[in-house]
């Protein structure tokens, strides 16, 4: 319960709210669906909001984990007091946690346990208590064999003395605020590296205070020091932290004072202070970590819910130069019915038959629609295209093919296509991600996909796990089609997971479609609370219950099966008719299971049954330029959003690389977040502001471009 109270005041969460949700998610529950139809029982709860009960409900337990470790390593080293153990167990900061263990926690041989072994301890207590009299004096009754004269007693305590300090909870607080609210961060070039490291320029000589730094100038710090070409510190007002030591502990100018002083100094420059930095390091990094996590699941998320082309029969095509572009057609349902190589470039240049070629595809598989790559050869097979004057109901898109190489090489890609080669799938990667992102990008490691922001640097496990989260919360808000998802879908579908996935996959080939959800229960290691789970997300066309198509839980079917019998119609005709719909009194139909909230959601899914939260597709035209060379400062060019940071965002105006629109520069009035102005893939005009052709960078203003 305490956690529970824990979590519900980090989070401005009622306490009711967060214990019903950490009872569904012991229960097996997945986000989703306690989102979507557990509502009564989480007051309301969004999926970000049990997200992060989630996650906290994580950090709690596993902090409670921590604490129990402690407390056994301390009793078993006959130390743990009444008071000790109560401070440990009432604390829940994991710092404060492990400056409580410091002073018990095992240790390699140091300075000052080398000075206890000596017999030195009672003589830094004596300083300590600056006690009357001459250290130097004091310290003669240590000369032992091992302790040869009294600058070596007195060096000894010293050790002790820093040592007490380093772990003494109220020195190290107040060092660590120096640290929080004062601190540098600065850089320096490693000078061998000079040459080298010249993406680092920026940095060779740099300082910031930390409070102001971003997270995404943090990230590439700790690259350019991982690298080896930057050497970074962080640190305050040494002279300061000095001063607060000296503050606590030295009362009395006296020698025993100066004795204290030397070792409070010592105490700072040796313990604390890299102690403290490297607490600082791991939390600016933690920070900026979370940042750039938050960043790519937005863009991850927009990009997976990207506006589909639909069920149309598809040419997509792979461009190269050399090599020649691999064209695949493919049909309603994005099965491959063709694949030809066309060679319209340099150095073979054979627009003509290449034309030829895909008049003769587009013709007689009926395409509707042409994908094309937007990497090498790109733009300039998109001129090839629409230089062959097609029908104006056939449509050209340019679809960006970050990840397409890596699903061609995969296990899933040799799984899809055992008889193709790596050129092939990727042709047909381009052509499904048209048809529809979302089913083809979750075949991809999201890391792959090109929309991170230092993606590579961040905690790769915290950053896998946002991920997944992200892409189950967009494959279960669309629904998956129960008898055309692919095995990796389906993996993503609330509930399920690879082995029920496969068995899914499995029992459609043995058996045909799907007619009714019920036929779920039939598949192996697929139990009761998997169908839970799982069961609403899965839509099934043509079924035979016209709620196997739509949101609607199957627990719920009675629910409208009963508002149907009271309106004396069918299923099918309230889904129709909004005069019926209209006739409903919600009120009426709640139940100790299902309150009013299920009830709305109930009506709001029969007026659009199965509805697709997507936006429609948009046809896009670039500007004439194929290179940064014909670009023109001051130009306004049509561009699409490709990725978007804390600093800005990247926009594609057809080139061979993108451009970037600083922060500054993305609207009129000041804006803190980028995606209060942008979205990803979203079309816009930009105006070019710099070309550096030396570092292949181009400056571009959204705000320059608005008249």
């Amino acid at each position: 319960m305490q956690i529970q109270q824990l979590i519900a005041n980090d989070l401005g969460i009622p306490h009711v709210a967060v214990h019903q949700t950490i009872q569904l998610i012991e229960e097996g529950a997945t986000t989703p669906f306690i989102a979507r139809y557990r509502k009564e029982r989480t007051h309301g709860l969004d999926e970000v909001q049990i997200e992060a009960v989630r996650q906290k409900l994580t950090y709690y337990q596993d902090l409670d984990k921590r604490k129990n470790a402690i407390l056994k390593s301390i009793a078993e080293q006959d130390k743990l007091t009444v008071e000790l153990e109560q401070k440990i167990v009432s604390c829940w900061n994991h710092i404060l946690l492990e400056d409580l263990y410091l002073p018990y926690k095992p240790k390699r041989r140091t300075k000052a346990s080398i000075a206890r072994e000596k017999g030195l301890e009672p003589l830094a207590v004596w300083i300590m208590h600056e006690s009357l009299g001459s250290p130097e004096q004091e310290s003669k009754k240590y000369i032992t064999t091992e302790v040869t004269n009294s600058e070596e007693a007195l060096s000894g305590a010293r050790d002790i003395i820093a040592d007490l300090v380093s772990e003494d909870l109220t020195a190290r607080n107040k060092v660590r605020r120096q640290f929080e609210t004062s601190s540098i961060l600065s850089s320096k070039v490693v000078k061998s590296k000079i040459l080298e490291g010249s993406k680092y320029k920026d940095y060779f000589d740099f300082s910031e205070p930390l409070q102001r730094c971003p997270s995404h100038r943090v990230l590439a710090l700790f690259r350019g020091e991982d690298e080896g070409f930057l050497r970074i510190q962080i640190s305050p007002d040494g002279d300061q932290c000095v001063r607060q030591l000296e503050h606590q502990y030295v009362r009395k100018n006296t020698p025993c004072g100066q004795q204290l002083k030397i070792a409070l100094r010592d105490a700072y420059v040796r313990l604390l202070a890299p102690s403290m930095e490297n607490e600082m390091r791991n939390s600016i990094k933690t920070k900026a970590d979370e940042q750039a996590i938050g960043v790519f699941a937005q863009n991850l998320s927009q990009l997976l819910l990207a506006a589909p082309l639909g069920n149309k029969r598809i040419l997509a095509i792979d461009p190269g130069f050399r090599t020649g572009c691999k064209v695949v057609c493919l049909n309603e349902a994005g099965d491959l019915i063709a694949d030809h190589v066309i060679y319209p470039h340099e150095p073979q240049k054979q627009a003509i038959p290449s034309a030829q070629t895909i008049s003769h595809l587009i013709e007689w598989h009926r395409i509707e629609a042409i994908a094309i790559g937007n990497e090498t050869a790109g733009r300039e097979t998109e001129q090839f295209i629409n230089a062959m004057n097609l029908p104006s109901e056939i449509a050209v898109y340019m679809v960006n093919e970050n990840g397409a190489s890596i699903y061609s090489a995969s296990e899933i890609g040799r799984e899809e296509f055992p008889d193709k080669d790596i050129t092939v799938r990727g042709a047909v990667s381009i052509g499904r991600r048209l048809a529809d992102p979302l089913a083809e990008l979750v075949k991809i490691d999201p890391k792959s996909i090109g929309v991170g922001q230092y993606q590579h640097d961040v905690n790769q496990d915290k950053l896998l796990e946002s991920l997944e989260v992200v892409v189950q919360h967009c494959v279960n808000k669309v629904g998956v089609n129960l008898n055309t998802a692919s095995k990796s879908l389906l993996t993503h579908v609330s509930g399920l997971n690879k082995t029920v996935a496969q068995n899914i996959v499995d029992y459609r080939s043995q058996h045909g479609s799907f007619i009714s959800r019920k036929s779920l229960r039939k598949i192996p290691r697929l139990g009761d609370k998997t169908y839970e789970q799982c069961a609403a997300f899965l839509r099934i066309e043509g079924g035979e219950h016209p709620l196997d198509n739509s949101a609607v839980h199957p627990e719920s079917y009675s629910i409208v099966e009963k508002m149907a019998k009271d309106l004396r119609c069918t299923i099918t005709d309230l889904m129709n008719q909004d005069l019926l719909r209209k006739q409903v009194v919600p009120q009426n139909y709640v139940t100790a299971a299902a309150g009013l909230p299920t009830i709305k959601d109930i009506l709001e899914e029969l007026a659009k049954p199965n509805r697709d939260p997507r936006p429609k597709l948009e046809t896009f035209q670039f500007g004439s330029a194929t290179s940064m060379e014909q670009l023109i400062v001051g130009s306004i060019v049509p561009g699409i959003v490709t990725n978007i940071t804390k600093f800005g965002c990247f926009v594609d105006i057809g080139v061979k690389q993108d451009g970037m629109v600083h922060i500054s520069q993305m609207a009129n009035t000041f804006i803190s977040d980028p995606n209060d102005v942008v979205r990803l893939q979203q079309q816009v005009n930009v105006k070019i502001t710099e070309l550096d052709f030396a570092r292949k960078r181009i400056g571009l203003s959204i705000r320059e471009a608005i008249h």
